[in-house]
């Protein structure tokens, strides 16, 4: 037989599909792939519903239905000033990873460079590899994971061709600065190159933490491609609607790409996100306010069983120091460990870096669950806990 891709078939399966399979095997809590355990706003699903039975359910228009594209248009509006056209400027994707793969196919040749910040999303490096560009890595470094401005300005160059970044950023919590911001949109005029934008968690933020889109900032607007998820926003993650906002010169480019790769997206999904877009500011609010309050209990919890936590400024995420509590094995050991044997399952925190050496000593635990459920993670990991330091001491005496 002829070989496959051999791209496709070097790229193992993604961690998130591993991790909840062994989850389910074992009986374990998943606070590993992030998705919540409670539905999204119910004015929202009814709008589905009715939208299912009017009698529209052929092909919507390739770049969305007017009545959504005109809702992104006016939520880049109300929550960050930005004019958006919603006929020329707007493409509605089947969810962000599409959205992302769109936007990197519209402006990577093969040979372009692609500028990726570590740790990223696991679904990036392949991509830009598929697309035959040559991906540069920049890493942060824990636990405050601030942008390495030297490291970041020596991976631009002649051939740059784009940035793909994250804020608020999964696994770290990140949120960037305006400062960070600032910095690499100087990078990107002076290089001549395009910004594609995951702001997946653009609503997640907390203690005051406000996202900026990168597109806001000047010189920004003509060259980034700012992708938003309703189902991060209305924790309806299986609904798989995505969106692109970018200058109108660019969003052909993204059109196209959509049309090869899922032409589509359900249109009652699309109506009725429409409707959730319009929801008031006591929705958005309240969204990262609930979800402060989970990350405080996961996080509380974790400490006082002696895990070290790093700070959690947006996203749905706790890393953990996994060498606080006396644990010697790596990353990968640990969430098999837990998952195994306590019951609970999270992401080792190596499975979001592509270069060498990464920090092995970090787990990803997801807080996007009821109250119930955290606390019965949490009760399960301290059973756990002790009993390693019960069967330590026996061994030391």
């Amino acid at each position: 037989m002829q070989p496959m891709n051999h791209l496709l078939s070097a790229t193992g399966t993604t961690i998130f599909t591993v991790m909840s399979a062994l989850a389910v095997q074992h009986g374990a809590i998943n606070l590993g792939q992030g998705f919540p355990d409670y539905d999204g706003p119910e004015d929202v699903i009814e709008a589905a519903a009715a939208a299912l039975k009017d009698g529209r359910n052929q092909y919507p228009p390739m770049t969305g239905v007017p009545e959504l594209r005109r809702a992104v248009a006016e939520a880049n509006r109300r929550f960050y000033g930005l004019e958006v056209d919603p006929d020329r400027e707007v493409v509605v994707t089947s969810g962000a990873t599409e959205a992302i793969t769109a936007c990197l196919m519209a402006v990577l040749n093969p040979g372009d460079e692609c500028v990726l910040i570590e740790p990223l999303y696991d679904t990036y490096l392949p991509v830009v590899k598929l697309l035959g560009a040559v991906p540069k890595l920049v890493r942060l470094s824990p636990p405050k994971w601030e942008l390495p401005r030297a490291e970041l300005a020596a991976a631009f160059g002649p051939k740059t061709k784009a940035v793909l970044f994250n804020t608020p950023m999964n696994p770290t919590g990140k949120v960037f600065t305006a400062a960070e911001l600032a910095f690499l949109a100087d990078l990107i005029e002076r290089h001549d190159c395009y910004a594609i934008c995951d702001e997946v968690y653009e609503h997640l933020t907390y203690d005051g933490w406000k996202h900026i889109p990168l597109m806001t900032l000047p010189g920004m607007r003509g060259r980034c491609m700012r992708i938003g998820s309703a189902g991060k926003t209305f924790s309806l993650t299986g609904w798989k609607v995505g969106y692109v906002t970018c200058d109108a010169a660019l969003q052909p480019n993204v059109a196209k790409a959509h049309q090869n790769l899922t032409f589509t997206t359900p249109p009652n999904l699309q109506r009725a996100v429409a409707v959730g877009l319009a929801k008031d500011d006591a929705y958005f609010d309240g969204l990262s306010g609930e979800l402060a309050e989970r990350r405080d209990l996961l996080t509380r919890g974790l400490q006082a069983l002696g895990f070290e936590t790093l700070p959690v400024m947006g996203s749905y995420f706790v890393t953990a120091d996994i060498r606080s509590i006396g644990f010697t094995g790596d990353d990968v050991a640990f969430c098999r460990a837990i998952t195994e044997e306590a019951k609970v399952t999270a992401i080792p925190v190596t499975a979001f870096y592509a270069g060498p050496n990464p920090p092995s000593h970090y787990a990803r635990f997801a807080f996007c669950k009821n109250a119930a459920v955290l606390e019965e993670a949490l009760a399960r990991l301290g059973a756990w806990v002790a009993a390693r330091g019960a069967g330590t001491a026996r061994a030391s005496a």
